[in-house]
């Protein structure tokens, strides 16, 4: 088995349902915990978590620093989740029942790297 990163990036779930239905907003929640769910019973789920609408971004060498929120809806990274695969197919297919796709967001499939020193 592998490790997997998943990367969730934009999708307007967030700003449509919860502000527009408290109700609707639960379910999709409980979408999200019934897939972490499953992926737990499958003994694939490892962590992860979402994360705050803020935060910065230091560029190069000068090391400036940028603050956000960010102004590309589609490039926000607002969450993350690590599981394990045997390949990366396995973990492209677990993605795909991700809730976050019904909401046009894309979800990011990156194997982790051992570091060897």
């Amino acid at each position: 088995m592998k490790d997997y990163l998943l990367i969730f990036r934009g999708g307007d779930a967030r700003r449509i349902v919860e502000q527009k239905d408290p109700a609707q907003w639960q379910e999709h929640m409980m979408k999200w915990k019934s897939w972490m769910e499953n992926l737990g019973k499958q003994g694939k789920f490892i962590g992860g978590q979402p994360l705050e609408e803020g935060g910065s971004v230091i560029h190069g060498s000068k090391k400036s620093v940028t603050d956000g929120p960010f102004t590309e809806g589609k490039e926000i990274v607002g969450g993350y989740l690590m599981i394990k695969a045997a390949d990366l197919d396995e973990a492209v297919k677990l993605s795909k029942d991700c809730p976050l796709l019904e909401h046009e967001g894309t979800v990011e499939v990156r194997e982790l790297k051992e570091l060897t020193m």
